[in-house]
C-alpha cells in the first residue's frame, strides 16, 4: 500500500514544488493517509486546500482504500 501512496504522491509533487512547497509520506492507518506538508506548503493559507482538493482527491481516484488525508506536523 505503502508504494502506492508513494507513486501517487509523485504525480501531485511537481506542482508543489513549482510553488516552493512538498509533500512527505508520514503513515497509513485505518485507510487514512498522513502527510506533512513542508517548504512554502507549510503553513500556507491555502495548505487545506492543497490538501483535499489535490491530494486527496488524487489518493481516492488512485487508491481506493484511501478514506481521506490528513496534515501532520
Amino acid at each position: 500500500m505503502e508504494e502506492k501512496i508513494l507513486a501517487a504522491l509523485e504525480k501531485v509533487r511537481p506542482s508543489l514544488q513549482a510553488d516552493g512547497g512538498d509533500v512527505e509520506f508520514v503513515n497509513f492507518i485505518d485507510g487514512v493517509v498522513n502527510v506533512r506538508l513542508q517548504g512554502s506548503c507549510h503553513g500556507c493559507p491555502m495548505s487545506q486546500m492543497t490538501l483535499k482538493m489535490g491530494i486527496e482527491r488524487l489518493l481516492k481516484e488512485e487508491i481506493p482504500e484511501v478514506k481521506s488525508v490528513e496534515s501532520v506536523n
